[in-house]
C-alpha cells in the first residue's frame, strides 16, 4: 500500500453510515475506494452531484460525469444532480457532515492553507473556503513533508483557507487531532515511531502517554 492509499484508507474509517461527505481534489478522491462493505455514504461533489461512487474502471468513464476537478467519477443508484447554487447552499447551510480536503500546510493551531502559493497562477480557491467554514467536520489528507520540509508547522506561512480550524489531519506517518485546540498525536502509521513523526514535524505536538498504531489492515 502506497502513502496515498494508506491515508485514504485511514480516513475512510472516520465515516459513518448515512453521512453526507465531500471529497476534495487529490488524495481525498481515493477515500471512496475504501468505504467498508455495507456502509452507505452519500458523497457530494460541489459541481452538483450527490451519490458519487468509486473511480470508474478503465473504459467505463462517462465524459459528463465528473468530480469538481473534472475527473471521471461513477454515480450510485439514486444519485442526484443539481446546479452549483444548490450545491453550495448545502455546504454553506451546514448540511455536509464531513469534508476531506488536501493541504499545503496545517499549523499547530489547526489552521489550514490549501489553495494558493503566492506568485503562482491559480484559478481561485474553489469551494475550499466554503467547505472548511460550513462542514460539520473537516479532515485534511496530505503527506507529512514536501521536498524534505514539514507541512505541519508552528504557524502557516501561506494564505489561510478559512478562520475555522480543522478537526483532523492524516498523513502517511500519523493522525493528528485538534479536538481541544492543540495538535495532539493520536496514532502513528504502521511501523512508524513517534520519533520519526517528531523528526518530520515542525509543529509542537502533544504526545499522550499511549499512542496506538493505525488499524487499517
Amino acid at each position: 500500500m502506497d502513502a496515498q492509499q494508506l491515508i485514504a484508507k485511514r480516513i475512510a474509517l472516520e465515516l459513518r453510515d448515512g453521512m453526507l461527505v465531500n471529497l476534495g481534489i487529490g488524495i481525498p478522491t481515493l477515500v471512496a475506494n475504501f468505504v467498508p462493505a455495507g456502509m452507505h455514504i452519500y458523497f457530494q461533489s460541489e459541481n452538483g452531484l450527490i451519490g458519487t461512487g468509486p473511480i470508474p474502471q478503465e473504459g467505463l468513464a462517462q465524459a459528463r460525469l465528473t468530480d469538481a476537478a473534472g475527473r471521471p467519477v461513477t454515480a450510485i443508484p439514486g444519485a442526484s444532480t443539481f446546479d452549483s447554487a444548490m450545491s453550495f447552499g448545502l455546504i454553506r447551510g451546514g448540511h455536509v457532515d464531513v469534508t476531506v480536503l488536501g493541504g499545503l500546510q496545517v499549523d499547530q493551531q489547526g489552521q489550514l492553507a490549501n489553495w494558493t502559493i503566492p506568485g503562482k497562477m491559480v484559478p481561485g480557491m474553489g469551494g475550499a473556503m466554503d467547505l472548511v467554514t460550513g462542514a460539520k467536520r473537516v479532515i485534511v489528507a496530505m503527506q507529512q513533508t514536501a521536498k524534505g520540509k514539514s507541512k505541519i508547522l508552528k504557524r502557516c506561512t501561506l494564505p489561510l483557507t478559512s478562520a475555522r480550524r480543522i478537526d483532523l489531519v492524516v498523513t502517511e506517518l500519523c493522525a493528528i487531532s485538534f479536538a481541544d485546540g492543540r495538535a495532539t498525536l493520536i496514532e502513528t502509521a504502521p511501523d512508524v515511531s513517534i520519533e520519526q513523526v517528531l523528526a518530520a514535524t515542525e509543529a509542537e505536538l502533544v504526545i499522550p502517554s499511549t499512542v496506538p498504531q493505525m488499524k487499517i489492515s
